[in-house]
Protein backbone atom coordinates (compact mmCIF):
# COMPACT_ATOMS: atom_id res chain seq x y z
CA UNK A 1 0.00 0.00 0.00
CA UNK A 2 1.14 3.49 -0.79
CA UNK A 3 0.78 6.27 1.83
CA UNK A 4 -0.16 9.97 0.96
CA UNK A 5 2.82 12.62 1.97
CA UNK A 6 2.95 16.04 1.42
CA UNK A 7 6.21 18.14 0.39
CA UNK A 8 6.59 22.12 -0.85
CA UNK A 9 7.68 23.64 -4.04
CA UNK A 10 8.11 26.66 -3.44
CA UNK A 11 5.23 28.21 -1.62
CA UNK A 12 2.90 25.64 -2.90
CA UNK A 13 2.51 22.43 -1.21
CA UNK A 14 2.28 19.01 -2.96
CA UNK A 15 1.09 15.69 -2.36
CA UNK A 16 2.26 12.02 -3.44
CA UNK A 17 1.62 8.90 -2.94
CA UNK A 18 5.09 6.99 -1.15
CA UNK A 19 5.75 3.45 -1.41
CA UNK A 20 8.28 1.67 0.69
CA UNK A 21 10.51 -1.29 0.85
CA UNK A 22 10.90 -4.04 3.22
CA UNK A 23 12.88 -3.07 6.21
CA UNK A 24 14.31 -0.22 7.57
CA UNK A 25 17.78 -0.08 5.68
CA UNK A 26 17.99 2.99 3.75
CA UNK A 27 17.36 2.58 -0.19
CA UNK A 28 17.37 4.54 -3.50
CA UNK A 29 14.52 6.81 -4.36
CA UNK A 30 12.38 6.31 -7.75
CA UNK A 31 10.32 9.19 -8.97
CA UNK A 32 7.66 7.98 -10.70
CA UNK A 33 5.59 10.37 -13.00
CA UNK A 34 2.13 9.28 -14.02
CA UNK A 35 0.60 9.25 -16.97
CA UNK A 36 -2.11 11.73 -17.91
CA UNK A 37 -4.96 9.48 -15.68
CA UNK A 38 -3.84 11.04 -12.07
CA UNK A 39 -2.62 9.42 -9.24
CA UNK A 40 -4.66 6.50 -9.86
CA UNK A 41 -4.61 2.87 -8.70
CA UNK A 42 -2.87 1.22 -11.58
CA UNK A 43 0.46 4.21 -10.64
CA UNK A 44 0.39 3.42 -7.02
CA UNK A 45 0.62 -0.22 -7.69
CA UNK A 46 3.98 0.62 -10.16
CA UNK A 47 5.18 2.27 -7.28
CA UNK A 48 4.10 -0.42 -5.25
CA UNK A 49 6.53 -2.87 -7.56
CA UNK A 50 9.01 -0.65 -7.41
CA UNK A 51 9.16 -0.95 -3.47
CA UNK A 52 8.98 -4.63 -3.74
CA UNK A 53 12.63 -3.90 -5.84
CA UNK A 54 14.08 -2.38 -2.86
CA UNK A 55 13.67 1.60 -3.29
CA UNK A 56 11.75 4.11 -2.16
CA UNK A 57 8.99 5.21 -4.50
CA UNK A 58 7.26 7.94 -4.90
CA UNK A 59 4.60 9.48 -7.54
CA UNK A 60 4.00 12.93 -6.84
CA UNK A 61 0.54 14.20 -7.95
CA UNK A 62 1.13 16.62 -10.30
CA UNK A 63 -3.00 17.16 -10.91
CA UNK A 64 -3.10 17.65 -7.48
CA UNK A 65 -6.00 15.65 -6.75
CA UNK A 66 -8.06 15.15 -9.96
CA UNK A 67 -7.96 11.91 -11.41
CA UNK A 68 -9.42 10.99 -14.37
CA UNK A 69 -12.11 8.58 -15.18
CA UNK A 70 -12.34 8.62 -19.58
CA UNK A 71 -9.66 9.33 -22.18
CA UNK A 72 -11.63 12.74 -22.61
CA UNK A 73 -11.02 13.83 -19.44
CA UNK A 74 -7.20 12.44 -19.02
CA UNK A 75 -6.39 14.78 -22.15
CA UNK A 76 -7.92 17.77 -21.13
CA UNK A 77 -6.03 17.59 -17.30
CA UNK A 78 -2.77 16.79 -19.63
CA UNK A 79 -3.52 20.12 -22.04
CA UNK A 80 -4.36 21.99 -19.05
CA UNK A 81 -1.02 20.89 -17.54
CA UNK A 82 1.51 24.00 -16.62
CA UNK A 83 4.80 21.90 -17.85
CA UNK A 84 7.14 24.13 -16.24
CA UNK A 85 5.51 24.15 -12.88
CA UNK A 86 5.22 20.56 -13.05
CA UNK A 87 9.22 20.07 -13.64
CA UNK A 88 9.68 22.22 -10.61
CA UNK A 89 7.16 20.09 -8.69
CA UNK A 90 9.48 16.70 -10.39
CA UNK A 91 12.73 18.92 -8.81
CA UNK A 92 10.99 19.24 -5.44
CA UNK A 93 9.82 16.02 -5.47
CA UNK A 94 13.15 14.79 -6.15
CA UNK A 95 14.84 16.66 -2.95
CA UNK A 96 11.74 15.67 -0.70
CA UNK A 97 12.59 11.91 -1.66
CA UNK A 98 16.80 12.81 -1.55
CA UNK A 99 16.83 13.73 2.56
CA UNK A 100 14.24 11.30 3.38
CA UNK A 101 14.58 9.04 6.34
CA UNK A 102 14.57 5.81 4.34
CA UNK A 103 16.08 7.22 0.98
CA UNK A 104 20.12 6.65 0.97
CA UNK A 105 20.55 10.05 -1.48
CA UNK A 106 20.42 8.43 -4.86
CA UNK A 107 17.12 9.15 -7.02
CA UNK A 108 15.81 7.95 -10.51
CA UNK A 109 13.11 9.45 -12.26
CA UNK A 110 10.70 7.39 -14.48
CA UNK A 111 7.33 8.07 -15.78
CA UNK A 112 4.69 6.28 -18.42
CA UNK A 113 3.46 8.41 -21.88
CA UNK A 114 2.82 11.93 -20.19
CA UNK A 115 4.97 10.89 -17.29
CA UNK A 116 7.56 9.36 -19.69
CA UNK A 117 7.36 13.17 -21.89
CA UNK A 118 8.06 15.06 -18.52
CA UNK A 119 11.04 12.72 -17.37
CA UNK A 120 12.94 13.55 -20.14
CA UNK A 121 12.03 17.57 -19.22
CA UNK A 122 13.53 16.33 -15.52
CA UNK A 123 16.79 14.58 -17.05
CA UNK A 124 17.27 18.24 -18.72
CA UNK A 125 16.64 20.48 -15.44
CA UNK A 126 17.20 18.49 -12.17
CA UNK A 127 20.33 17.86 -11.19
CA UNK A 128 22.58 15.09 -10.20
CA UNK A 129 19.80 12.64 -11.03
CA UNK A 130 21.63 8.88 -10.91
CA UNK A 131 19.19 7.63 -13.75
CA UNK A 132 15.68 8.72 -16.25
CA UNK A 133 13.84 5.88 -17.41
CA UNK A 134 11.24 6.94 -19.95
CA UNK A 135 8.34 5.27 -21.37
CA UNK A 136 6.57 5.94 -24.69
CA UNK A 137 6.82 9.67 -23.87
CA UNK A 138 7.92 12.68 -25.68
CA UNK A 139 7.89 16.20 -24.40
CA UNK A 140 5.52 18.58 -24.77
CA UNK A 141 8.12 21.72 -25.67
CA UNK A 142 11.51 21.71 -27.13
CA UNK A 143 14.37 20.99 -24.67
CA UNK A 144 18.10 21.35 -24.40
CA UNK A 145 19.77 17.82 -24.32
CA UNK A 146 22.94 19.16 -24.27
CA UNK A 147 22.34 19.75 -20.61
CA UNK A 148 21.41 15.87 -19.53
CA UNK A 149 23.75 14.30 -17.44
CA UNK A 150 21.74 11.55 -16.00
CA UNK A 151 21.88 7.90 -17.76
CA UNK A 152 19.31 7.34 -19.62
CA UNK A 153 17.27 4.38 -21.08
CA UNK A 154 13.95 5.21 -22.42
CA UNK A 155 11.66 2.91 -23.55
CA UNK A 156 9.01 3.13 -27.27
CA UNK A 157 6.70 1.18 -29.17
CA UNK A 158 6.81 -0.14 -32.47
CA UNK A 159 3.06 0.84 -33.44
CA UNK A 160 2.73 3.61 -31.07
CA UNK A 161 1.23 6.55 -33.62
CA UNK A 162 2.14 9.42 -30.98
CA UNK A 163 4.94 8.54 -29.43
CA UNK A 164 6.90 7.13 -32.56
CA UNK A 165 10.40 5.70 -32.76
CA UNK A 166 11.67 8.28 -35.30
CA UNK A 167 10.98 10.74 -32.37
CA UNK A 168 12.58 8.71 -30.18
CA UNK A 169 15.78 8.35 -32.24
CA UNK A 170 15.99 11.98 -32.82
CA UNK A 171 16.03 12.02 -29.10
CA UNK A 172 18.35 9.92 -28.61
CA UNK A 173 20.69 11.62 -31.66
CA UNK A 174 21.06 14.81 -29.48
CA UNK A 175 21.21 13.42 -26.24
CA UNK A 176 23.93 10.65 -27.36
CA UNK A 177 25.64 7.89 -25.73
CA UNK A 178 24.07 8.69 -22.73
CA UNK A 179 20.76 7.02 -23.77
CA UNK A 180 20.29 3.90 -24.58
CA UNK A 181 17.10 3.28 -26.45
CA UNK A 182 14.98 -0.01 -26.54
CA UNK A 183 12.03 -0.73 -29.04
CA UNK A 184 9.02 -3.37 -28.44
CA UNK A 185 6.57 -5.29 -31.14
CA UNK A 186 3.90 -3.26 -28.91
CA UNK A 187 1.59 -0.44 -28.79
CA UNK A 188 1.59 2.44 -26.83
CA UNK A 189 0.96 1.89 -23.03
CA UNK A 190 1.68 -1.37 -23.52
CA UNK A 191 3.03 -1.59 -19.75
CA UNK A 192 -0.27 -0.17 -18.17
CA UNK A 193 -1.97 -3.86 -17.17
CA UNK A 194 -5.17 -2.08 -16.52
CA UNK A 195 -5.63 -1.75 -20.18
CA UNK A 196 -6.28 -4.80 -22.25
CA UNK A 197 -6.82 -3.79 -25.17
CA UNK A 198 -2.66 -2.44 -25.69
CA UNK A 199 -1.33 -4.37 -22.96
CA UNK A 200 1.18 -7.21 -23.84
CA UNK A 201 2.55 -9.03 -20.76
CA UNK A 202 5.95 -10.13 -22.71
CA UNK A 203 6.73 -7.07 -23.64
CA UNK A 204 5.96 -5.23 -20.48
CA UNK A 205 8.18 -7.88 -18.56
CA UNK A 206 11.08 -7.27 -20.27
CA UNK A 207 10.80 -3.58 -20.22
CA UNK A 208 10.50 -4.01 -16.49
CA UNK A 209 13.57 -5.90 -15.78
CA UNK A 210 15.96 -3.76 -18.41
CA UNK A 211 14.72 -0.60 -16.22
CA UNK A 212 14.76 -2.44 -12.64
CA UNK A 213 18.44 -3.50 -13.57
CA UNK A 214 19.48 -0.31 -15.35
CA UNK A 215 18.18 1.84 -11.92
CA UNK A 216 19.60 -0.66 -9.16
CA UNK A 217 23.27 -0.62 -11.38
CA UNK A 218 23.10 3.33 -11.05
CA UNK A 219 21.79 3.69 -7.44
CA UNK A 220 23.94 1.05 -5.37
Amino acid sequence: MTQRVEFFSGNNEVSGALALPAGAKRAPGVILIHEYWGVNAQIQSVAERWAQEGFVALVPDLFHGKVAKTAEEASALMKALDTNRAVQEIDSAVSYLRMAARCNGKVAVTGYCMGGGLAFAAACSVKDLSAVVPFYGLPGSALDFTKVDAPIQAHFAQHDEWATVDKAKKIQAAIGDKMELHVYDAQHAFCNDQRPEVYNAEAAGQAWARAVEFVRLRTK
